[in-house]
This record gives C-alpha cells, structure tokens and sequence, in this order.
C-alpha cells in the first residue's frame, strides 16, 4: 500500500516524537536522582493523559521509599493514589487513599483522601447480581467520611453514593428471597423475608415481601410434618394479621385472606379433632 507524501511525513514525526517520549522515559528510570525523577512524575501527573498516569506511577513506584519522612513524600503519596485512581485501578486506589489519610491525618489533602478511599470502593463494587460485601464496606467508608466531615462539597455526592449502594444491596436481598421461593425452599424463604424487611424497613417491596412470606409460610406449614403444623400455621396467621393491618389496601388482601381462611380452617379441623380425642378418652 502506497502513502500520499504527506501521510509519511507525518507519520514519521508522530513515530520520532514517540521514540523520543520512550527514550526520554527510560533516561528518567535509570537515573540516580530521586528529586529528578520527583519532578519528572508531577510533570507527568499534572498533563493528565492515561499514558501519563502510568509514566508517574512508575517513577514515583522507585522515589517513594527513598523520600519516606521528606516533605516531598506527602503529595508524592497522594498523587500515587490518584495515579491509580485514573487508571480504574480502584482496588489499589482505594488501599493507597486509605494508607495515606491514615498516615497523613493532618494533611490539607486528607479529607480529599478518606473521600476518595470510599469513592474508589463504590466504583469497586460490582453488580447486583453478585456478591455485595464490597458495596456494604463502601457505605461503612462513605458514612465514616460524612459523620467526620458533613458539610463540605462531597457531601451531597457521598449522600447520593451511600443511596445507590444501599438500591443495590435493597435489590440483592429482595432477588435473593424471591430465589428461595422459587427454589421452594420456603423456610429459608421466609426467613430471607423476614430480613429484608428488618434491613430495609422502608423499601418499596415491603407490602410483595410480607406477601409473599405469608404465601411461603403457608406452603411451608402445609407440607410439614404433622407434628410441626400446628405452631407453623399459627405463624403464617400472625404473618396475615400484620399484613391486613398495615396493608388493607393491598392489591395482594384478597389472595392473602383467602391464605388466611385455609390457615384458620386447618386450625378449626386440628381443634375439633382434639376435642373429640379428649372426650374419648374422658
């Protein structure tokens, strides 16, 4: 394939301008001077290109042992975060942000540092569908930044952060009950219900979740040993009485009274039978 003149004039730039940048670079790692590669990687850091980003990590990688305990050290240390930081490298990010609040408590840059650690955590988290103890250490994080620092200008990000991962652990838990249902496993279902509604006692799935525990308990009761009916039925009545007391409104009422009037009717036919074994045995 054949070029314009053009075409290989510029190219040719654009590769002696890239050896040039390579060239410069590993000139810079092989050097001795600590503060020269210092200033090198806050020249890197501060253009902000990706490229730039790993440039600066590098060389700050090789200073920052020798600079323990210098002035130099503390922005060295928070740049280094940042440097993973704009790599989405937020697992490292959120450990460097960390380490340094922690070492630099007094800094002008910590407050920025303890966000970020939450914030790296939060970008961390994965989806819901997925194991969310990671999103549940970014609310601890977040929660911990705004009872130290209310007022400042990530408070309303930090709020809105907090809001979105707790969305993310309400719909975790909500998939997780409907899961056991469907999986027939009715106790664990009930009791997954039962949680939600402790964990998130606000929630828009409230009125489903009571729901659908009474509609477990009542197949759990129904299928359970004789011996277990009893106390198991009584349970899914007293499930059916809280749901019709709070939610009498409720597009589920009808199917839960309907629930209600099989549970009762097993127990008239339990009581009745009892009755007349004692009065046998009388």
């Amino acid at each position: 394939m054949r070029y314009p003149a053009g075409n290989i004039t510029f190219l040719t730039i654009l590769s002696l301008l890239i050896l040039m940048g390579c060239s410069e670079f590993r000139k810079l790692q092989k050097s001795t001077d600590w503060r020269e590669k210092y200033e090198a990687s806050v020249k890197y850091y501060e253009r902000g290109d990706r490229g730039d980003y790993v440039k600066a990590s590098m060389l700050l990688e090789e200073i920052l042992p020798l600079i323990r305990g210098m002035p130099e050290a503390e922005q060295a240390n928070f740049y280094y975060a940042y440097c993973h930081f704009h790599q989405s490298l937020f697992v490292e990010s959120a450990y460097y942000f960390k380490t340094f609040y922690e070492t630099y408590s007094r800094s002008e840059f910590a407050m920025e540092s303890m966000y970020m650690y939450a914030y790296s955590l939060f970008l961390d988290s994965p989806v819901e569908e997925l194991d969310q103890s990671s999103s549940a250490e970014a609310i601890g994080a977040m929660q911990q930044f705004l009872n130290l620092y209310p007022d400042t200008k990530y408070s309303g990000q930090a709020t809105a952060t907090i809001n979105e991962l707790q969305r993310k652990l309400e719909s975790k838990a909500y998939n997780n009950a409907i899961l056991y249902k469907k999986l027939s496993q009715h106790n664990s279902a009930v009791i997954a219900f039962e949680n939600f509604s402790k964990d998130f006692p606000d929630s828009k799935y409230n009125e489903e979740v009571h729901f659908l525990k009474l509609e477990s308990q009542y197949i759990y009761a129904r299928r359970s040993i004789s011996t277990k009916q009893k106390e198991r039925y009584e349970k899914a009545i007293e499930i059916y009485d809280y749901f019709i007391e709070n939610y009498s409104d409720s597009k589920f009422a009808k199917e839960a009274t309907r629930l209600n009037s099989e549970c009762r009717k097993w127990m008239n036919e339990f009581l009745s039978k009892n009755q007349v074994i004692e009065s046998n045995n009388n």
